[in-house]
């Protein structure tokens, strides 16, 4: 499996590679359009290379992706770290319960209770 995915690397570098080798030409990226910028009295622009502008804007897609999905998933994260907290509690509850049932018993006697009851 580890072959495969060093393949499948190898592929999707030598993919990339020609795609920024076939597109090395410049091109000027704007931050806002022509109108609004002279609205705003404000403009940035600056050449780059088309491959980088085309790699940037997979890159910044991945990553708004994968803030979009953080926080769709919060409550699912928060649920589950209140049912970690809720079987901590009731561990700690178990605990204390058995050691006050165990309380007059002989040592030897509490232990094998308790064995008896995680098998």
């Amino acid at each position: 499996m580890r072959y495969i995915r060093y393949a499948f690397l190898a592929v999707l570098a030598a993919l990339l590679v020609c795609v920024a080798l076939a597109n090395l030409g410049s091109v000027t990226l704007r931050l806002l359009p022509p109108d609004v910028a002279t609205l705003l009295g404000f403009q940035w622009e600056g050449d780059l290379p088309l491959f980088l502008v085309i790699f940037l804007g997979i890159v910044a897609g991945l990553l708004i992706g994968f803030v979009w999905e953080w926080l769709r998933e919060y409550k699912h994260r928060a649920r589950a770290a209140r049912k970690d907290a809720e079987a901590r509690k009731l561990e700690r509850e178990l605990k204390r319960t058995q050691a006050e049932r165990d309380r007059g018993k002989d040592e030897v006697l509490a232990i094998l209770d308790n064995s008896g009851t995680r098998a």
